[in-house]
C-alpha cells in the first residue's frame, strides 16, 4: 500500500508517547498509544516504540504486526547505527484512515477530507441561507456527496477506511434561552446529527468551533506535542478549546470553553459579553461590513497591511478584552501556553497580537518557560473544518482512559 522510504534516527529522551500497559485485555488502549507515538514522532523502531510506551518487546511486536495487517503503518528500510544491528522503522500509513470535517457558520459551511496524519486531501465549500437549517442541510449533504465521490476515483479503499464525520458550529448547545442570535437558534433546534447522519450513513459528532480549532492546532499545529494548551479562538464569535492532559476537554455538556459569554462588567442592564466587543462580529460592524460579502477575507487582510485607522482603533480596543482573557485562561488552567487562533487574515491576527502586550500578570509569569505565554496559532479559515475532520480521527486512535474500559 505504501512504499518504503528514510527514516529518522531518534533520540529515546526525544520521543513523546503515552505508556502503554502491560495488563491484560488493554490491546485497543496499546494500539492506540502506539499510534499516537508513530504521529507524534514519525517513523520509529520496535525498540523505540517499546522504551517510549513501557511496553513489552513481544507486545509491540504483536500489535506492530497487527498494525501492518490492518493498513495503519508500514515498514521502512532498514537502518544502520553504529556498529549495531539494523533497525527496521515503522511509520503510519496516511491512508490508512480518513475523515469528513464540517464547519456550520452563520453565513457558510465548508468541508474537507483528511487522512490519518491530518493532511487535508479535499475540500469544498458553499454559502449558507441564514437560519434556514432545511436547505441548508441539504446544501451540506450535497458537499459532502461530492467530496466522497472525488476521493473514490483516488482512493478504491476510501470508503472502507472512512471512519466518520465530524461537525463544528458555533455554541454554546443546549441553553434554555436559545434565541440569541449568535447562537444559530434555528440550527441549535434542528435534528442536525440525526439528519447528517442519515444523510450520509456515518457516525456524527460535533464540537463547538473553538474546540475544532484547537483540535487542528494539536493534530498540525502549534499545540502538537503540548500537553496542556488553550486555544483562544476570535472569529464571528468567541471560545477557548480547551487541552488538558493531552487530551480536548469539551465539559459536561460540550461548552467548555465559552469565554465569549463572560461578562466584562458585572451582571446587569450594563452588562456586556466578551464576543460582542472584541469578535470579528464586532468589527465587522465597526467597518460597516457585510459578513456575506464575497472576498471578505481579501479586505480584512488588506485594511490591517495598510494599518488602516478604523482597523487599529477597533485592534486595540479588542486587545485590552482579549489581553484579560489571556489572564483569566491562565489563572484558572495553568496552561504551558495560550495559542491565539482566528478566521480572520494573518496580518490581522498579528496586529492583534501585538496589541495584546504586554500581558498582564498572572501565575504563568514565571522566570523560566519552555513556551511563550501567548503564541499565534493558525488563521487558516479552513482550520475549524480540518479540526472537526480530525475529531473522528481522535475518537478511533487516540489513546483515552475509555479504551481502557472497554477493552476491560
Amino acid at each position: 500500500m505504501e512504499s518504503r522510504g528514510e527514516a529518522t534516527v531518534h533520540d529515546i529522551s526525544s520521543i513523546r508517547a503515552k505508556s502503554g500497559t502491560n495488563q491484560e485485555g488493554t490491546s485497543a488502549h496499546n494500539r492506540r498509544v502506539m499510534i499516537e507515538a508513530l504521529r507524534l514522532n514519525g517513523a520509529l523502531s520496535r525498540a523505540d516504540l517499546a522504551r517510549a510506551t513501557q511496553l513489552t518487546k513481544q507486545a509491540v511486536s504483536n500489535i506492530v504486526e497487527d498494525l501492518e495487517r490492518d493498513g495503519l503503518v508500514v515498514a521502512l528500510d532498514a537502518v544502520r547505527k553504529g556498529r549495531g544491528q539494523p533497525f527496521t522503522p515503522y511509520r503510519l500509513v496516511p491512508e490508512g484512515a480518513f475523515a469528513i470535517g464540517l464547519q456550520i457558520d452563520r453565513h457558510l459551511t465548508r468541508v474537507v477530507v483528511v487522512d490519518l496524519v491530518g493532511k487535508v486531501i479535499a475540500r469544498a465549500e458553499a454559502g449558507l441561507p441564514l437560519d434556514e437549517p432545511s436547505p441548508g442541510v441539504q446544501t451540506i449533504l450535497g458537499l459532502v456527496a461530492d467530496v466522497r465521490r472525488e476521493l473514490v476515483g483516488i482512493s478504491a479503499q476510501f470508503e472502507r477506511r472512512l471512519v466518520g464525520l465530524g461537525v463544528a458550529m458555533p455554541g454554546p448547545f443546549g441553553l434554555k434561552d436559545s434565541d440569541d442570535k449568535w447562537m444559530m437558534p434555528a440550527w441549535q433546534q434542528f435534528p442536525l446529527l440525526e439528519t447528517l447522519a442519515a444523510g450520509t450513513g456515518l457516525n456524527v459528532g460535533l464540537q463547538n468551533d473553538a474546540a475544532a480549532c484547537a483540535t487542528a492546532e494539536r493534530i498540525v499545529g502549534a499545540a502538537h506535542g503540548v500537553d496542556h494548551a488553550v486555544c483562544l479562538y476570535v472569529g464571528y464569535g468567541i471560545a477557548a478549546g480547551l487541552i488538558l492532559n493531552g487530551e480536548l476537554y469539551n465539559g459536561g455538556n460540550g461548552n467548555a470553553g465559552e469565554i465569549g459569554r463572560a461578562l466584562l462588567s458585572p451582571a446587569g442592564p450594563g452588562s456586556t459579553p466578551l464576543e460582542h466587543r472584541a469578535s470579528l462580529a464586532s468589527l465587522y460592524q465597526h467597518l460597516g461590513l457585510d459578513p456575506t460579502e464575497s472576498g471578505l477575507y481579501e479586505t480584512l487582510g488588506a485594511l490591517a497591511l495598510a494599518q488602516d485607522p478604523r482597523v487599529t482603533s477597533w485592534v486595540e480596543r479588542a486587545a485590552s478584552d482579549l489581553r484579560w482573557s489571556v489572564h483569566l485562561i491562565e489563572t484558572i488552567f495553568d496552561p504551558q501556553t495560550v495559542i491565539l487562533t482566528s478566521s480572520a487574515p494573518e496580518a490581522l491576527a498579528r496586529l492583534l497580537l501585538q496589541a495584546m502586550h504586554p500581558l498582564l500578570p498572572s501565575i504563568a509569569d514565571r522566570p523560566v518557560r519552555r513556551l511563550p505565554r501567548l503564541q499565534l496559532g493558525s488563521t487558516d479559515p479552513w482550520a475549524i473544518a480540518v479540526g472537526a475532520a480530525a475529531e473522528p480521527i481522535s475518537r478511533a486512535f487516540d489513546p483515552r482512559f475509555s479504551a481502557i474500559l472497554k477493552a476491560g
